[in-house]
């Protein structure tokens, strides 16, 4: 028989954060609204990371009025792929990749063409805060194309993973990385069918994921394993996730970080209210971690070296 007491009581048990705990004791608590602009806004973030001599992909142009739109595509001329996204933008919406041309036609990556009239009523609706928080007009990134590392090429369907990195005053807590399906339409978002694979802080093996709420050990299109995985550059991702503290002013922030094939480690944006599926696809909860740097907090050690920051989370929180 159903017994919601036991059942709410082996979540506190695992340390399984809610949405209203992660708002009331986490977000609140930890995210000074004023610096809200420097993750809200992906331009901003972008020219964060630039001055702190951190790895983001780089910038060809940002489109702000109506008219910029019909001189882009000149500006664009010499770069065949590109990727065009809302610097407001949420959960994915409106981000743009071309990955070739054929005449005036661009080429998406799922393969598909669009012709120079719908390019530009892409980008005039992104203008318009079609995709991006709250609907208010928005101006639009223009930036390099990551091209995913060799890696992930068995377990990825089109679109590039990305890695995301819960850090907490510093403290890099917990991690996923995010494989896009055929469902998600080569998106690495949970919510429109990527799978989410927990990463072991420790090593930076890929542990178990999770696809929607089922869990698996394979990629649904694939069919190759997504467990075992030693993410590269892994040291690099960790003291990324734990930079960006100082970067952001945000003690609780979701580094959201994608590995290039040959550029290594870059920073794709930073999330003030990041999702909790993460502790699903670790099958950990993050309270557990996130007390134990309260406590160091508490006593005043709390270290101002990311280097620190990072020894103390992999010898803290490893994935069970």
């Amino acid at each position: 028989m159903f017994n919601p007491f036991a059942v709410a009581r082996r979540l506190r048990e695992v340390g399984l954060v809610g949405i209203n705990g992660r708002n009331a004791d986490f977000v609140l608590r930890y995210n000074p609204r004023r610096f809200y602009p420097r993750v809200d806004d992906k331009l901003l973030t972008k020219q964060l990371a630039i001055a702190a001599g951190m790895p983001v992909p780089d910038l060809y142009a940002v489109v702000r009025e109506e008219h910029e739109i019909a001189e882009l595509h000149a500006r664009l001329a010499q770069q065949p792929s590109f990727v065009v996204k809302p610097a407001r933008g949420s959960g994915g919406d409106g981000i743009l990749v071309i990955d070739g041309r054929r005449g005036e036609r661009y080429r998406r990556a799922n393969g598909s063409f669009m012709t120079r009239d719908e390019f530009d009523h892409h980008l005039s609706n992104g203008l318009s805060g079609l995709f991006s928080l709250g609907g208010q007009p928005d101006h639009l990134i223009v930036e390099y194309m990551v091209r995913f590392d060799p890696l992930f090429e068995r377990v990825s369907f089109k679109g590039v993973p990305d890695i995301r990195i819960i850090s907490f005053l510093g403290y890099p807590a917990m991690a996923m990385i995010r494989l896009p399906t055929r469902m998600s339409d080569g998106k690495a978002n949970l919510h429109q069918g990527a799978i989410g694979v927990g990463i072991d802080i420790p090593t930076g093996l890929t542990r178990r994921g999770v696809w929607g709420t089922e869990p698996v050990k394979e990629h649904p299109d694939t069919e190759h394993s997504i467990v075992g995985l030693q993410i590269p550059h892994w040291d690099d991702l960790l003291m990324i996730a734990a930079r960006s503290y100082e970067l952001s002013g945000l003690g609780y922030v979701g580094v959201d970080i994608v590995l290039d094939r040959d550029r290594g480690p870059m920073i794709l944006e930073l999330n003030a209210r990041p999702g909790l599926a993460i502790q699903i696809a670790n099958g950990n909860g993050l309270r557990h971690r996130l007390e134990k740097v309260q406590v160091l907090e508490r006593e005043g050690r709390l270290s101002a070296d990311p280097a620190e920051r990072v020894a103390f989370a992999r010898a803290q929180f490893a994935t069970v």
